[in-house]
This record gives structure tokens, C-alpha cells and sequence, in this order.
């Protein structure tokens, strides 16, 4: 009764094995290693290598590669079923943590970041990709809000651990992330013995999936991608290299993070269920204009890591992104369009690290400015998407329709 001898259909299972909860233990097996690596990857650049602006730039842009890469995912699939790539990829990423502290030198932190990606990325790909084809549509947004809590409960592990244990026990940046790259191994061991191969609903098209009337969600995933560099690129750079946060501290701030998260994530899926894509996304934005010119001024590190854990709360919004895509979708194109908008969504990713990375060094408060009219453009993108998207519906042009007429 494992992946190996069972095939079931997503509806058969039930309770602790239902696909749903496959998909939280997934997250969490991820974010065991990827949130420990994101914890210490400042400070073990800067610590240990040296890292300026510029590095750090080189080695985000690398990151980003596997991401830009994403389409190629959907002919992987020619080879594999979608849940066994979801396997490979954690296993990918569990191995390039687990080495990371055992190469430091700028470029073995290069490839360890590279393989660590690899895996990263082509999970998210294919975590998307299921998690609209197996969780139903009218209460997608909650489970995935659910599946993002699980996830963030195991950030509170990573962190809470290396808070701590680090200055407890002088633990070495090698062990950490051998130990977390080792539990994620462990717990993918688990899901292989625990659990049976999931059918797809509706077959997926085994080839790149490009349609104009998805032009709204490519243009929305593209503005995240662009600006969620900003985040997790500058602003975790600019605690450690301005306000000279520790790694204890540093996974304090990401247990903040967790915490906030693992508590909200549930309730904004149910509220975009509610209020729909359109004002949550609204929401979102004009939250994130906030925060980025708040973070072009900052001047005290308290305020600073505020902003860092306000900046983080917003994250869970973006599931109104794929539920509003899980909408107006042909149920057929969600794995090979999954593979497209991690691609859209890490196409600014590529050059985004270095050409700011060098802005950086001339004036730091430009990058979050530059943010900031990101989010500018992305406000703008959500207010045309209409309040019941469906396939057909896909865009509401609110600016062409002619006023109300008064009656006579």
C-alpha cells in the first residue's frame, strides 16, 4: 500500500492519506531544509565567504536559474508522472542543503545553490500544479491556505531550532544545514512508504500551453516574481549587512514570520474564498507600496525587522493568484501552464539580483523605491480582475464601460 504497488484516484482516499494532506506533508518536508538554507545563507555568505552585494547578486540570479528553467518541467513529464517529479525534486533539494556547508568557497556555494534550486523550484512547479487538479475548486484557496500554515509550522522548527540551539550548543553553519537537508530526506522516505500514486483528474497536455486569455495571470505572476526579489533578496541582505543581525537573530525574525503565517495563512484562504481574487489582491498591493517605501528610509533596525515580518504576512495572498488562474483554466493546461508561470514569474529573477545587487552599492534605498512601483503596477493588474472570474471571464476592463447615465 505504498507509492510503489497503489495507484488510487484523489477521491478514494480519505482522512490522514487524502491528497490534501500529502500536499501540507510535502510543504513541510520542504521547508525543513529550504528555511533552515534561507536562514543561514546571509550570514554563511557574509561570515564565511565574504559575500558583498555583488556575490550575493551572482549567487541569487543562480538561484533564480532552475526557476527561469520551470518549463522544461512538463517534458519531464514524458518520462515521469507528476507526484514521482514532485519526489525527485525534494530529494534534489534535500541533497544540495545537506552538502552546502561542506563546499565553502564562493563557488561551491554556487553549485550547492544551484542543485538546491533544482529541487526547490520543480517541487513548487508541481506542488502547484496538483494542488489545483486535486483540491476542489470552491474551497481551493482554504486548503491551500492550510497547506501554507503546515508549511510555515515547519519554518517554526527550522528556525525555533537553530535559535536555539545555535548559541547553545556553537553549532557549525556545515551541521545545520546537514541536518536539515537530512530531515527532509527522511520525511520523503516516509511519503513514499505512506502513501499510494495519485491519478490526475483530467489529463495533462504533455507540451508548453501559451493562450491569450491567460494574459492577466502571466502578467500578475510576472510582476510577483519581479517583486518578490526585492524581499527575499534585499531586505534579508539589508538586516544583516546594515542593521548587523546574528543568525540567532535572524531566525528569530523568520520564527516571527512562521508564527504569522502558520496563524493567518488559514484565514486569508478563507477570506479570499469569500471576498474573492480581485480585493484580496487590491489588498496585497497597497500593503506592499507601504512597506517598500517604508523600508528605502528605514533607519532603526527594531522598525526594520517589523517591516520584514509585515512584508512576509503578505505572502499568503498570493494564493489568490492561482485560484483566480484554477478559474478561468481548461482543466487540461494546469500542469503544463504551472511549468510557463514559474518561468513568467522568474524571468525578472534572472537579471534582477545582479543589476540591483550593483544598485546596491550606490544606494540602497533605490531598490526598495523600485519595489514599490512594482507594486504600483501589479495594483493596476489586479483591478481588472473581474469579482466571479471564469473561463470566458477572464479580464473586467472596468475603465471602458460608460458611466451611468441619470435617469430622466
Amino acid at each position: 500500500m505504498t507509492y510503489f504497488t497503489q495507484n488510487a484516484h484523489p477521491n478514494e482516499m480519505t482522512g490522514w492519506r487524502s491528497p490534501a494532506v500529502l500536499l501540507m506533508i510535502m510543504a513541510g518536508a520542504m521547508q525543513l531544509s529550504f528555511a533552515a538554507w534561507w536562514n543561514l545563507m546571509n550570514n554563511f555568505a557574509v561570515q564565511e565567504l565574504d559575500f558583498t552585494g555583488r556575490e550575493i547578486g551572482i549567487q541569487q540570479s543562480i538561484r533564480e536559474i532552475p526557476g527561469f528553467l520551470s518549463f522544461l518541467a512538463i517534458y519531464l513529464l514524458l518520462l515521469m508522472r507528476e507526484q514521482t517529479l514532485a519526489y525527485v525534486s525534494l530529494l534534489l533539494l534535500g541533497v544540495g542543503v545537506a552538502v552546502t556547508g561542506y563546499f565553502p568557497t564562493a563557488m561551491g556555494f554556487y553549485v550547492t545553490t544551484l542543485i538546491m534550486s533544482i529541487g526547490f523550484h520543480y517541487y513548487e512547479t508541481m506542488a502547484q500544479s496538483l494542488s489545483l487538479q486535486w483540491l476542489p475548486k470552491a474551497t481551493a484557496a482554504a486548503s491551500m491556505g492550510k497547506i501554507i500554515s503546515v508549511g510555515a509550522f515547519a519554518q517554526l522548527v527550522a528556525y525555533g531550532v537553530i535559535f536555539v540551539a545555535w548559541k547553545t550548543f556553537d553549532l557549525s553553519f556545515a551541521t545545520v544545514f546537514a541536518i536539515a537537508g537530512g530531515l527532509t530526506l527522511v520525511v520523503l522516505a516516509f511519503l513514499m512508504m505512506a502513501y499510494p500514486h495519485f491519478r490526475e483528474g483530467v489529463p495533462q497536455r504533455k507540451k508548453l500551453v501559451l493562450r491569450k486569455r491567460y494574459w492577466l495571470y502571466y502578467a500578475l505572476t510576472f510582476m510577483a516574481g519581479a517583486r518578490r526579489q526585492i524581499f527575499t533578496v534585499f531586505a534579508g541582505f539589508l538586516m544583516v549587512e546594515r542593521f548587523g543581525y546574528d543568525v540567532h537573530e535572524v531566525a528569530l525574525l523568520f520564527l516571527l514570520n512562521g508564527g504569522f503565517n502558520m496563524l493567518l495563512a488559514p484565514s486569508i484562504g478563507k477570506l479570499i474564498v469569500r471576498f474573492g481574487e480581485r480585493k484580496a489582491l487590491i489588498l496585497e498591493y497597497i500593503g506592499l507600496i507601504i512597506v517598500f517605501v517604508s523600508y528605502a528610509f528605514v533607519t532603526n533596525a527594531t522598525l526594520a525587522a517589523g517591516l520584514y515580518v509585515i512584508d512576509h504576512a503578505f505572502f499568503a495572498i498570493a494564493i489568490a493568484i492561482k485560484t483566480y488562474f484554477q478559474k478561468i483554466a481548461d482543466p487540461a493546461d494546469i500542469a503544463p501552464t504551472a511549468g510557463v508561470a514559474f518561468t513568467i514569474n522568474h524571468i525578472a529573477a534572472v537579471f534582477i539580483p545582479v543589476l540591483f545587487g550593483l544598485i546596491w552599492l550606490i544606494s540602497p534605498a533605490a531598490v526598495f523605491l523600485a519595489g514599490a512601483g512594482m507594486a504600483v503596477i501589479s495594483l493596476l493588474l489586479a483591478s481588472l480582475i473581474p469579482s466571479n472570474p471564469e473561463e470566458g471571464h477572464e479580464v473586467d476592463f472596468w475603465y471602458r464601460k460608460p458611466a451611468a447615465q441619470p435617469a430622466e
